[in-house]
């Protein structure tokens, strides 16, 4: 599999752009291009995927191994040409306290992937050299095999920025100019998703790609990503299968976007029949539902139409005070709140949801304190927080999860009872499947026709 990583020395050097429009522009000239993003990251695989036409898919050694990531990587190639993956903060920032765990320097040498480095030009004349000799020299084993030059303001600026390369011997595949339209919408947590971007994010992926066709070495490219293939076995989800094909609707739509596609994968491996709920419009569950998942999103910018759609709300409350297995993260645990910023949600969780200023991110290493649908007590997972949302109550008794904080106190988060799982903490189904299939096999009882009450455990 021919195969690059876009890298930056930090955040804001223009990675996102760089690489959907490098992915469409390949796509453009006939390329099958298989996408990646470096981390937890749920909005630029959504770009990615309207720049291929394929699922953006995440590579996180953190949330799922790093024994799993070559695996995973050959599972999202399987029938492309090449693959671009998007790096994670700057080149080697991975998670705090660790030797750059799940950067994405640890990601290119885990699939073998030589590193394209996006620089922003702005402010930088011969020091570039300095900044790329350092970056080169800091893990010879990283390969960083050229360089794209972004927001170049002149011509004599580039003249300038390639001698500067020339002088570290880094091949300059790409030049793109200061203009305000080779960027994507951004709001409190990062970009605008592309599901509620809609046609805006067509043409921002348009407009990219055509600058990427224009201002870079597309076979250059091609010859950076060509590299001797990786001898591993694709990722596949092995898990025990259900036999009562179980309906569990997993919502969708412009509010819950934050969902990794290996999620429906298992789900689907585990027997189950999966129907996608948009809760912007459906007023029903799906027929015969008999599971539940509310994953992540941008409920509170959704939260009137969220709130006006009383019908559902008032399923998805039926729903979850049955025992039916009901699981949610972060969006879908605001959504279960008696209220977010005022405006009436489903009332499941004894709860009101409310914005704040202050943003909460970082990995946790925790431990499920009550049984789920999902966990048996004392299961560990590593998840990931990323809001900027509160809880008036933060969690029940026992709550989903507990871990250690910043000061080693210790944390209680989420809720857990009857069939009900929610929670802030975001997990990856590649790195715990058995806790996907457990899921499934709780909807078993609630089968249409299934009338012995047989639990499959």
């Amino acid at each position: 599999m021919n195969r690059l990583v876009i890298a930056a020395p930090a955040s804001g050097s223009g990675k996102t752009t760089v690489a959907t429009g490098l992915m469409a522009a390949l796509r453009r000239t006939g390329s099958r291009v298989a996408p990646f993003k470096v981390g937890p990251d749920y909005i630029d695989p959504g770009y990615h995927s309207l720049a291929t036409g394929r699922p953006g898919r995440n590579l996180d050694p953190v949330m799922v191994g790093e024994h799993r990531v070559p695996g995973l990587f050959a599972h999202g190639s399987k029938g492309c040409d090449i693959a671009v993956v998007e790096g994670v903060m700057g080149l080697f920032d991975g998670r705090i306290d660790t030797a750059g765990l799940g950067s994405t320097a640890h990601v290119a040498k885990l699939i073998g992937a030589p590193v394209l480095f996006v620089v922003d030009a702005r402010g930088q004349s011969r020091s570039l050299a300095a900044l790329l000799h350092g970056f080169r020299g800091y893990d010879p084993t990283v390969r960083l095999g050229g360089v794209i030059l972004n927001q170049v303001g002149s011509e004599r600026h580039e003249q300038v920025l390639r001698s500067a390369c020339d002088e570290v011997g880094l091949d300059v595949l790409g030049v793109l100019p200061r203009d305000p339209q080779f960027s994507l919408p951004s709001r409190h947590l990062g970009l605008v998703t592309a599901a509620e971007h809609g046609a805006e994010a067509v043409a921002a992926v348009d407009a990219i790609a055509a600058a990427v066709a224009k201002h870079v070495d597309l076979d250059g490219v091609r010859r950076l990503a060509s590299v001797p293939a990786m001898a591993v076995a694709a990722w596949e989800p092995q898990v025990e299968r259900v036999p009562s094909e179980p309906v569990v609707a997993v919502a969708g739509g412009a509010a819950f976007t934050f969902g990794y596609a290996e999620h429906v994968e298992v789900l689907k491996a585990a027997g189950a029949a999966v129907a996608v709920l948009d809760p912007l419009h459906d007023e029903e569950l799906p027929e015969g539902t008999a599971g539940l998942v509310l994953p992540g999103g941008f409920p509170e910018q959704h939260a009137e139409a969220l709130s006006a759609n009383a019908p559902l709300r008032a399923a998805v409350a039926r729903f979850a005070r049955s025992g039916a297995p009901v699981h949610a993260e972060c969006g879908g645990l605001l959504y279960l709140a008696r209220s977010l910023d005022g405006h009436p949600m489903c009332g499941v969780i004894d709860a009101e949801g409310f914005m704040t200023p202050k943003l909460t991110l970082g990995y946790r290493d925790a431990v499920a304190s009550a049984g789920s649908p999902l966990h048996a007590p004392g299961s560990r997972v590593t998840g990931h927080e990323f809001h900027r949302t509160q809880l008036s109550t933060p969690h029940s008794d026992p709550p989903a999860w507990q871990w250690r904080g910043v000061d080693s106190r210790p944390v209680a988060e989420g809720f857990a009872f009857g069939g009900v799982h929610a929670s802030y903490l975001h997990t990856h189904p590649a790195g715990d499947p058995e806790a996907v299939a457990r899921f499934v096999r709780a909807c078993h009882p609630f089968v249409a026709g299934v009338a012995d009450g047989t639990v499959l455990v």
